[in-house]
């Protein structure tokens, strides 16, 4: 059977994730695409629906984390090399980029995605788990219960995604969900022996000097003192460590902890920006603006009833 034309932002997807990504996979396999939006971020979800006597379908390392969620059906529906071990709604499973897997699908099946890069998965590796990033990866996990992570999905499913504080809402939900994958499904890399970068005790010295002087201008002159090192050595054993360079983890740093204070408090948005290290309020409002799309006080108002 010829596979019918895939929408354009699957083929988006398929430039962004790569040839074998789970979306082209479904597109090809004739599945039907009911709803998808990038919610920034290089994140993305889509909900799919599909219907097949019975049908083999392949995803051979796709080379993107994948979180997929049945919203009904799947009741027929069985990987392989697990027979017996049927889907059902709220079932969970966690495909990680590398992961290779043959799948019978039978009969009804409504179910939503969640799409997000390697990087995504680790970068709360050293603030959240203290680890590495290239020692956590996702864990291959098939029909798996978790009601939170499965009340954060239908969240996700319900979520107007036309509408710019919906996206805004999305975006905040699918940051969650990453949060309880990376503590719930994140394991170590098998044989994983990293090699390089900075010891166990000065990583945690610097990830909590950063976090106690976020309102402050942090420099790689400063950061080295902390770390007993010359700059140069610090800023390469930095990147292999943190998986970004000083700047870049920084700045990420400061975006968390925006986010979590207009969600979380009243604090006007000049406070925000000073508790967040940014010289002024105009400042703060680019860099959160480049990041999310929309103004601080936007995105406080999208998150809140």
């Amino acid at each position: 059977m010829t596979a019918l034309p895939s929408p354009p932002e699957l083929d988006t997807a398929a430039a962004r994730f790569g040839l074998h990504s789970v979306c082209r996979t479904l597109s090809d396999a004739n599945a039907t695409l009911q709803r998808f939006a990038w919610l920034g971020d290089q994140l993305a979800v889509a909900v799919w629906t599909r219907y097949t006597r019975e049908a083999e379908t392949v995803y051979q390392q796709p080379g993107h984390h994948t979180l997929s969620c049945y919203l009904d059906g799947g009741y027929r529906t069985e990987r392989q090399r697990l027979p017996g071990i049927y889907g059902a709604p709220e079932r969970l499973c966690a495909l990680p980029g590398d992961h290779e897997s043959r799948w019978w699908v039978r009969g009804h099946m409504h179910f939503m995605h969640v799409y997000f890069l390697p990087e995504h998965f680790t970068r709360g590796a050293v603030r959240e788990l203290d680890r590495e990033p290239r020692e956590i990866t996702l864990a291959d996990r098939t029909y798996f219960e978790d009601e939170r992570l499965a009340a954060l999905c239908r969240a996700l499913a319900n979520e107007d995604w036309t509408d710019p504080a919906g996206l805004l809402r999305s975006n905040e939900t699918a940051h969650e969900v990453l949060s309880q994958l990376l503590r719930s499904q994140g394991v170590l890399r098998a044989g994983a022996k990293p090699k390089g970068g900075l010891s166990v005790a000065t990583r945690r010295r610097l990830r909590d000097y950063i976090h106690a002087h976020l309102d402050t201008t942090l420099t790689l002159g400063e950061l080295a003192d902390v770390a007993c090192l010359s700059e140069y050595h610090l800023a390469r054993m930095f990147r292999t460590s943190f998986g970004k360079p000083p700047h870049a983890w920084i700045a990420a740093q400061r975006l968390d902890r925006a986010r979590a204070l207009l969600r979380d408090t009243v604090l006007p948005v000049a406070q925000v920006a000073a508790q967040c290290g940014y010289a002024n309020a105009s400042h703060f409002n680019h860099r959160f603006r480049d990041a999310f799309g929309a103004a601080p006080n936007m995105y406080r108002q999208a998150l809140r009833p």
